[in-house]
This record gives structure tokens, C-alpha cells and sequence, in this order.
């Protein structure tokens, strides 16, 4: 009986660009466009600088591209410092079926090796396809999920990322299975990340995780040996962690399902479960040209752990970007006073905007047990806003903006790119940046595709 490693590693390696269907490849395109506007807002923040220093002053093989960098450094230096340009600012998609996670953290596992190795545009379609799959199947499978055991997601993308790597390496697959079970035998991340006041760990610990998978994917290239029973086994995965498992979400039609076209796009730079409340509220102060001033309160009727993660006292006391995006009182108001929440609205500047603080104290959530049921399906939510004048007006949302059922069209997706690269990209740079993602199938190498990216363009 093959371990759930082994099947993993035969699906990475049997997969083939040509057996992808068309919306696998289209959803592929989107993310990895998506992804790298994420990486060149990211490499803006005070997290990527200090990476970026810290590894400029340790040096490595300038083999691999550093977006939004003039650095060259080794392939496990730049899958870190890559996924954090790509998670710093909370805007790159989510997944949230039983846990949640952010796919794309893993696509520095894709690129930076495929880099390294020369790989094509083919080759890194289906790597992303192969870290879109696995990783959903895995936020599925844990009952209760990872995050209510007090664990973070990134606990499982370390089982994720050396496959992808060790497909880019061109691993066989006994080869595979031994990367997966020395990357998830050492990687368990506390919730305490994302708990309480937050820190620049919360966009950390899945770059970390991925780069894990990297190292492990290297070493494995060179024989070394780890746990293959590392999910089943006795201790393994399913024994240390949680109540229950559903082992056959991980393996149950591997090859015939393409989860990635059921990932979402974040529409907005924070927390995923803030992101029904805003679009509701962003429907609500537009359509009726509602003005902040006007507004007694504002009620958000939502999930219990929406309102535990981003509503708990600490979220009202606004003193940096990492609380911010995880404060629905925050992001409430600054989309109702700017009628809009770009990355712009958690700069500094904004982050002590009066007009902004002076809203959040009017929001407050409130638990709605029918939602309970509808979740994860639905992220159910209903904003009531209350004018000064007694007028009330109300909407409900079933699922934010974003999601593949209200999905960005491509001006809204180029919009948010050119945002995203303001300052680094010109607008012909970006329009000439997405046709080649959109054409990546046709490149015999990614690196002419990093290099417009990064200090090499």
C-alpha cells in the first residue's frame, strides 16, 4: 500500500502540462499575475527591506531573481525573501474550506527553482497547478482544522512546498516522497502569529515553511533520506495533530480535479474574513454616497471566528499595518471614508488618518449563529449602517468579492496590479508584464519573465 507521499510524489511527477484543462491553465495565469503584483507591492514594506539587506550582507550564488530587488541570491534565500514580497501586505488569495491558506505562498517554490534550473513557462504553470491542488486538498482534510488547535496554516504548506520544488528539481518520485517527509516531520507554527497583537511573523511563517520545502526538496536531490509514512505513520501527521482526519481528501481523484480554479483572489489587503463586510459596506456608502460624518454605527453581523480573530479589543487600538489588516474595525472604516481599501489605506500616513480612527469606534461586530452551518460554503455576513438622522441601511453578502462566484474581471485584476507596482513598473511596463504571464506557455525559460520584475529589467 503506498504512503499518501508516494501517491503525492507519482501525481507531481506524471503531471503534464498537456492533461491540464483550459480554466486550470486560465486560473494558473491569474495567480501567478495576481502573485507577482502582490510581490512587487510587497517588496515596498519595512519586512522585505530587512530580508533584503540581511541576505545582500550574507551573500549567496546569485542564481535566482529577487522581485521588486536588484539582488541575485541562492534559490532557498530567494524562495523566503519572494514569498514574503508576496505575503507582505496580506493581498494574495485565499482558501478557507476547513482551514485557510494563502496557495500562492508556495509559488516561490515554482519560480525561483524553475529559475535556477531553466525551466518553461509550461513547467510553471503545472507546478503551480500541483501547489494549488495539494495545498487545498490539505486545508480540507484536517477535522477540526489546524487553526482551532491553536496551530498555523503553514504547518501544513510545509508538507506542500517539496513537492512543487521537487518537481521544478526534476526529482523522481521516491526521491519526492523523502522531501515531504523531511520538510513535514520539523515544521508544526503556533497560532500564536496571527493571535493577539501581531507582528511581522504573520507574513513569515509560510514563506519560512515554503523554503523549508525547498531546502528539503535540495537535499533529498542528494539521497538524503526522510520519513516517507510522515502523514499515516505512527506519530506522523494524523496521529500528533488533531481529533480526526480525512486522509482520502488528500488522495481521492489526485490527477482528474484541478482545485485551483475554486481558490479566490483577494479584492483587498487584509484578512480574509474581512472581506464580505467590506464589500457589503463598500455596496452600501457608494450606492448611497454615504457620508462618514453621518454614521452613528455600524454593525456587522458575521461568523463567530470572524469576530474573535479580527474584533477582539486589541483590534481597535490601530498602532501598525500587521493589526490593521487584521482588524475589521479598521477596515471598515477606512473603506468607508475612502470608498476604497488599496494598499495605500495602511500606510503609514493612513494608519493615523483622524477621519479613519475617528470610524472605527463605531463599528462593532456581532455573532450570528445561523451563519455557522453556511460556513464554509458561504462566508455569510449582513452590515447595518445607521445614519445620525435614524435612517438605517442594510445588505447581506454571501461571499466577498473576489470569490470565483463574484470573481475580478481583468480591468479590476489590472488595477489592482498597477497599484501594486506603482513606482516600480510603468503602466506600459505592467501591460507588458501581463501578457507575458498570460503567454507564459510559450516561453522556453521563466528567467526573461523574473527579469521584468526585478533589478535585472
Amino acid at each position: 500500500m503506498k504512503t499518501i507521499s508516494q501517491q503525492w510524489a507519482e501525481y507531481a511527477v506524471n503531471l503534464t502540462f498537456e492533461q491540464l484543462p483550459e480554466d486550470a491553465v486560465a486560473a494558473a495565469k491569474m495567480f501567478l499575475f495576481d502573485s507577482f503584483g502582490c510581490a512587487l507591492g510587497g517588496s515596498k514594506t519595512d519586512d522585505f527591506r530587512i530580508l533584503e539587506s540581511t541576505f545582500a550582507a550574507i551573500g549567496g550564488r546569485p542564481e535566482c531573481s529577487v522581485i521588486g530587488s536588484a539582488l541575485r541570491t541562492d534559490v532557498r534565500s530567494a524562495s523566503l525573501i519572494n514569498g514574503v514580497a508576496i505575503r507582505a501586505l496580506d493581498y494574495n488569495d485565499v482558501y478557507w474550506k476547513q482551514d485557510p491558506s494563502h496557495p500562492s505562498d508556495l509559488l516561490p517554490a515554482a519560480f525561483s527553482v524553475g529559475e535556477r534550473m531553466g525551466r518553461s513557462g509550461k513547467d510553471l504553470i503545472t507546478a503551480t497547478v500541483i501547489a494549488y491542488e495539494l495545498e487545498m486538498r490539505l486545508m480540507e482534510a484536517a477535522v477540526p482544522g489546524i487553526r482551532e488547535l491553536g496551530l498555523h496554516h503553514a504547518t501544513l504548506t510545509a508538507f506542500v512546498a517539496p513537492v512543487v520544488a521537487g518537481k521544478m528539481l526534476g526529482l523522481d518520485a521516491d526521491r519526492i516522497a523523502n522531501a515531504v517527509g523531511i520538510s513535514g516531520s520539523h515544521s508544526v507554527t503556533l497560532g500564536s502569529v496571527t493571535a493577539g497583537t501581531l507582528t511581522m511573523m504573520k507574513n513569515t511563517v509560510d514563506p519560512m515553511a515554503t523554503e523549508a520545502g525547498v531546502f528539503a526538496a535540495l537535499i533529498a536531490a542528494g539521497g538524503y533520506k526522510g520519513p516517507i509514512p510522515v502523514f499515516e505513520g505512527r506519530e506522523g501527521l494524523f496521529d500528533a495533530i488533531g481529533d480526526d482526519w480525512k486522509p482520502e481528501v488528500l488522495t481521492d481523484g489526485l490527477g482528474s480535479t484541478f482545485k485551483i480554479v475554486d481558490c479566490s483572489i483577494k479584492p483587498f489587503p487584509s484578512e480574509a474574513l474581512t472581506h464580505a463586510p467590506i464589500s457589503a459596506v463598500l455596496d452600501l456608502v457608494i450606492a448611497h454616497d454615504v457620508a462618514p460624518e453621518s454614521i452613528d454605527r455600524i454593525e456587522i453581523a458575521t461568523l463567530k471566528r470572524a469576530a474573535e480573530i479580527l474584533a477582539d479589543d486589541k483590534k481597535y487600538i490601530i498602532d501598525s499595518r500587521e493589526t490593521a489588516d487584521h482588524s475589521l474595525p479598521y477596515c471598515i472604516a477606512a473603506a468607508v471614508v475612502r470608498h476604497t481599501l488599496t494598499p495605500r489605506e495602511f500606510s503609514p500616513e493612513s494608519l493615523k488618518d483622524e477621519s479613519i480612527l475617528a470610524c472605527v469606534p463605531k463599528v462593532r461586530a456581532v455573532l450570528e449563529p445561523s451563519y455557522e452551518d453556511r460556513f464554509p460554503a458561504e462566508q455569510p455576513c449582513r452590515v447595518e449602517i445607521t445614519l445620525t438622522n435614524g435612517e438605517r441601511l442594510s445588505t447581506d453578502r454571501a461571499y466577498p468579492k473576489g470569490d470565483p462566484r463574484d470573481q475580478l474581471s481583468t480591468d479590476e485584476l489590472m488595477q489592482k496590479f498597477e497599484v501594486l507596482a506603482e513606482g516600480i513598473l510603468s503602466r506600459d511596463e505592467c501591460e507588458a508584464f501581463h501578457d507575458a504571464v498570460y503567454r507564459v506557455e510559450e516561453s522556453d525559460s521563466i528567467r526573461d519573465l523574473l527579469s521584468m520584475i526585478s533589478g535585472a529589467r
